[in-house]
């Protein structure tokens, strides 16, 4: 909303006249953000009846890394323009995008109003900063970080005239300017609702943008009213994962009279009255519906939590856990944490970690938990398997390119995996199998902070944390000519060595994590005897071999069963854990060995020695029936009743039966 009336031009012309001739203040009446850019304007070097063309225009391969950098601004703007368009496209006016430097990013409207030389001044690549344009709607709004509306003669430059602008901010979810919505028009065509329709679409924006990096956090939605969530009026708060607030878009900061600067200092329990763990499960209960929420400040909401994040935060536990430094949990291994405790202490201190361990045991979910306690929380996480992509595409995979620098190249280009990385963390798995080549190129942007995309001759500036982890001796490969030393030492800042599974002493709840994410809905467990099978197993695959075990098996329970026993193991794993019990005495062989062919009639006696295996098998039959018995009788021959009391569902055990009666 405009807080001054359009003047006259001739009254605004003569006003600029006498503040650049005359060092005259404009009066009162005169926009006072308006004359303050004319004075900027003029600082800067700019003449009232200068040309508006613009040498340091953006070359096209510029362009293309320009628009590169600002993917994620434009990808959520697109959309948001095409609508926004809709609403004017009958003015004859056109929409505008521009980066936090004001340079024109993507365009889309009406160009019968504009001449040859104009069409040219408003094409992407322009820019359009008040040092280079004068006084502008996105120059201003870029300058005062806020949304104006520049009409006619209040434009700088005289060639500009002709035009009326209307331009808003476009925030992160911390207060970092991304970019700038503007509409342009034929200075006859100005509509006073304009600068509210800009206003409202950057919010649309905004939230989008919000709402999708909450890859690492838990978001909120609030709104005083249920049916709110969801709109443009809603705000979002992001928090991490031990309850910090780390974002919000700016209709959050309103509603609780919180300030950019709050970010990483407010708690959850400094806003509301429940508690954070209560909203979690609560919202894990009835995650499509909205929860009725109180501030500290007595402000009734409604308040639903985004399901991406929710389902993320039960993802990594690990890094929840690793949080409470100073009540350290006692479900989450002491090694593990310990590790993570030391990494999250020295990772915004710009030392790379090296993170050892044997494949599968979980290096990128610490990565990821290390980068969730880090002050770049809220940037982006990228993992790269160094070992995953062929030779020939790493180096552009990495790097990046701009388009035709190879057969096969994106018309586009590419920024590559280091620069989405910028203000984030970069985290390079299996480093130890990365080409020979490819480590010098590597240890050239560790050194100098810069590189440089394929096919092009600029040096591109980046900043990241590095993450590096391998289960390869990474030593042992230095003495052997494969690994550069240099690089080993540049990332080798502090080595972090991870416990397999086996040396774990988190198994059970480290299944009951992974049923819970596998099957949030259901309580499930595993049948003690069968855990203690499992705990003593030797993992060779660690917690990717449990990930699939438990998989597989939740997938092989029936719709009413609830307890995970042998029946639900795949077969191969079955022969494993029948290997596994040669060490034992034979007591303990003899009865793991009943066990291993409980209630699984496809479990082959090849198991075990053939002598050994029918007698093995005929036992477990004559148990099973007299369990089977005992449950009938306890529960006056409610078949349904007895298969809850053994934990299998009614099918399994209908064919119980039916082997007894036979």
């Amino acid at each position: 909303m405009r807080h001054h009336a359009i003047l006259p031009a001739p009254h605004l012309k003569q006003a600029r006249l006498q503040m650049i001739e005359q060092g005259i203040d404009p009066r009162a009446d005169i926009d006072r953000r308006v004359a303050q850019s004319w004075q900027r304007s003029f600082l800067a070097g700019l003449s009232p009846r200068g040309q508006t063309e613009c040498e340091d225009n953006l070359s096209a391969s510029n362009l293309l890394h320009a628009r590169d950098f600002n993917h994620d601004l434009i990808s959520h703007s697109e959309p948001v323009i095409e609508y926004l368009f809709e609403q004017v496209k009958h003015s004859h006016s056109m929409v505008i995008l521009a980066d936090a430097q004001g340079v024109l990013m993507h365009t889309l409207g009406d160009l019968d109003f504009l001449s040859k030389a104009d069409r040219v001044a408003l094409k992407c690549g322009a820019s359009w900063a008040e040092n280079q344009r004068g006084t502008n709607a996105i120059g201003t709004a870029l300058a005062e970080c806020n949304e104006i509306e520049i009409h006619g003669a209040e434009h700088y430059l005289e060639p500009n005239e002709f035009l009326t602008c209307a331009a808003a901010p476009i925030l992160s979810a911390q207060g970092q300017l991304m970019g700038i919505l503007d509409i342009s028009g034929d200075h006859r065509s100005r509509h006073p609702h304009t600068l509210g329709l800009v206003s409202t679409a950057a919010q649309m924006i905004e939230n989008s943008m919000v709402l999708s990096s909450g890859q690492h956090q838990v978001l909120l939605q609030l709104h005083t009213r249920a049916e709110g969530i969801g709109s443009v009026a809603q705000a979002v708060l992001a928090f991490s994962e031990d309850g910090y607030l780390v974002g919000a878009n700016r209709k959050a900061l309103s509603l609780l009279q919180l300030q950019y600067a709050d970010m990483r200092a407010v708690h959850w329990s400094q806003l509301f009255e429940s508690s954070f763990e209560q909203m979690l499960t609560q919202q894990l209960r009835q995650a499509s519906s909205s929860t009725a929420l109180r501030t500290k400040r007595s402000l009734d909401l409604f308040a639903q939590i985004h399901p991406n994040s929710l389902m993320h935060r039960f993802q990594t536990v690990h890094s929840f856990a690793s949080r409470q430094a100073k009540t350290p949990s006692t479900t989450v291994d002491q090694q593990w944490q310990s590790a993570l405790d030391k990494a999250c202490r020295v990772i915004d201190k710009g030392i790379p970690l090296l993170v050892v361990g044997e494949s599968g045991v979980g290096k990128e979910v610490f990565a990821n938990a290390v980068h969730n306690g880090s002050v770049r929380a809220d940037r982006n996480f990228v993992a790269v398997n160094c070992a995953a992509i062929p030779e020939h595409l790493i180096e552009a995979e990495l790097f990046g390119y701009v388009a035709g620098a190879f057969t096969g190249a994106s018309r586009q280009g590419s920024q590559g995996r280091i620069r989405e990385a910028h203000c984030g963390t970069l985290f390079l798995d299996e480093i130890g199998d990365m080409p020979l080549a490819l480590q010098t190129r590597l240890l050239r942007v560790l050194q100098e902070r810069q590189i440089t995309p394929l096919g092009s001759s600029t040096a591109i500036a980046v900043d990241f944390n590095l993450i590096c982890a391998t289960h390869r001796p990474l030593k042992q490969r230095v003495s052997q000519g494969l690994f550069r030393e240099d690089l080993f030492y540049r990332i080798n800042g502090l080595q972090l060595a991870l416990p397999s599974l086996r040396e774990r002493s988190d198994f059970a709840p480290l299944c009951s994590r992974i049923l819970r994410e596998l099957a949030p809905h259901q309580q499930l467990y595993i049948a003690p005897e069968l855990m203690g099978a499992l705990r003593q197993f030797a993992w060779p695959g660690n917690l990717r071999q449990l990930h699939h075990c438990l998989r597989t098996a939740v997938a092989l329970l029936e719709h009413d069963e609830t307890c995970i026993d042998w029946q639900h193991l795949a077969g191969d794993l079955l022969q494993d854990l029948g290997r596994q019990v040669s060490g034992q005495s034979v007591c303990e062989k003899q009865e793991l060995k009943g066990e291993l062919q409980s209630a699984s009639s496809s479990t082959t006696p090849a198991l075990f020695e053939a002598e050994e295996g029918e007698q093995a098998i005929h036992n477990l039959r004559a148990l099973s029936l007299q369990m089977i018995e005992q449950a009938l009788v306890a529960t006056n021959g409610n078949v349904s009743a007895a298969a809850r009391r053994l934990g299998i569902s009614r099918q399994t055990m209908y064919r119980k039966m039916q082997e007894r009666q036979g």
